[in-house]
């Protein structure tokens, strides 16, 4: 089916990108505007090792994983703008729980209820794009919707460095609550339903079964799913070490929020550019440049941190890093684009499978490598390096793949 045979949005492109990109900014809000806080979270709770505050980022993600499973069905079968809502409910929920914690456990029970909540909003939008668009004019909206949601990675750790300094780590899950309110008043009132009811698939266990294990023997999606699944592990794993990096290696405390930005602005920069470009150029010949340069810019960084002990002068951190984010921004788009691209009639079941097994890689990345870490920027450039290289390998592979569309 040709973009002209869709259906078009009843929200002209501004405000539907504009409302996509709040509703699946949660993810990234939810991640990094707790940064900041992770070690006056470990403080306040009493928590003796200090590695154990990752948990706060990585088991946000585990959860997402098993909510990833349970709303791709369910978007399916209800609807994407239901799936959304209840997601919202649930994330909602997990909010309140971390904010009345008295313990580190119960703030990582919060975190997992918030992920599965959260993967209501992240799949059941990006089903609804795919709903509307295909090929290079889908990833061209998903560059879009990159480029403004970026602007949260960018400002979510000022954002919760902000609320610290007028109050302490519990009133950030405050804010939470009330961006969720706003995404769910706006989605309600001005966002249309896109899955007609005759094009809905009945939750069933032997459906989704059945049409699992056709997804799951899909190579081209697997390969695609892999692929984004490293490279969103090499990222997880910067975003878990982030602070205690900048911190313990360049004595930067209060002012990681600008730095995190800068880097982030990187990727806002490559989504614009992507979008300019998919159309031209193609998704697969722009995910092999980017590959190709995360290959090389992490094997320059593992280079230099050997070279200087694991601390690099900061300016060739800086500037090694934001070149490896640049082209992540190329990637993110175009790998979950080519993902749903062979999916068409379960588009919702195949965007949980590709979140959820592309998220349990990169839980299983960013965890195993996060845990070398020791005021080193090695084990970081060896995560990007490995993340690269077995993409690379993964896109190339998928690209000869003869499979067709489901």
């Amino acid at each position: 089916m040709t973009d002209s045979t869709r259906a078009k949005p009843a929200l002209r492109t501004p405000e539907f990108v504009a409302l996509l990109s709040l509703t699946t900014s949660l993810t990234a809000l939810s991640i990094d505007a707790v940064l900041p806080a992770l070690r006056d979270i470990g403080e306040a709770l009493a928590v003796s090792e200090a590695k154990d505050t990752q948990l706060v980022v990585t088991l946000f993600i585990l959860g997402m994983v098993f909510g990833e499973i349970f709303f791709g069905p369910l978007s399916d079968a209800l609807g994407r703008k239901r799936a959304i809502l209840i997601g919202l409910v649930l994330f909602s929920l997990g909010a309140v729980v971390a904010m009345t914690a008295g313990s580190l456990e119960q703030v990582l029970l919060g975190r997992i209820i918030q992920g599965i909540g959260c993967a209501g909003p992240k799949i059941a939008a990006r089903a609804l794009v795919r709903d509307q668009y295909e090929g290079p004019a889908m990833a061209r909206i998903m560059s879009f919707i990159m480029m403004v949601f970026i602007l949260v990675p960018m400002l979510a750790p000022a954002l919760g460095q902000l609320v610290l300094t007028v109050a302490d780590w519990r009133s950030i899950f405050f804010v939470f609550l009330a961006i969720a309110a706003i995404v769910a008043a706006w989605l309600g009132l001005r966002q249309p339903e896109t899955l007609a009811p005759e094009r809905r698939v009945r939750f069933s266990p032997v459906t989704i079964l059945a049409n699992g294990l056709l997804i799951a023997r899909h190579a081209k999606v697997m390969a695609y799913t892999f692929c984004a699944g490293f490279i969103f592990g090499a990222f997880l794993l910067y975003l878990s070490t982030a602070q205690a990096m900048f911190l313990d290696l360049y004595g930067i405390g209060d002012t990681f929020p600008l730095y995190f930005a800068i880097l982030a602005l990187g990727i806002g920069i490559a989504s614009f550019t992507n979008s300019q470009l998919v159309m031209r150029y193609g998704m697969h010949r722009l995910s092999v440049i980017a590959l190709s340069g995360v290959v090389v810019l992490a094997g320059a960084l593992f280079v230099a941190g050997l070279l200087y002990d694991g601390v690099p002068p900061f300016g060739v951190f800086m500037t090694l890093c934001f070149m490896a984010f640049f082209c992540n921004g190329l990637l993110f788009g175009n790998l979950n684009a080519m993902a749903m691209q062979s999916l068409g009639r379960v588009a919702g079941l195949g965007a949980s499978m590709i979140a959820s097994i592309s998220s349990l890689v990169a839980v299983v990345l960013s965890v195993t490598v996060g845990r070398f870490y020791e005021a080193s920027v090695v084990p970081l450039a060896a995560g990007f390096l490995l993340a690269g290289c077995v993409s690379l390998a993964l896109v190339l592979a998928a690209h000869r793949s003869k499979a067709g569309d489901i």
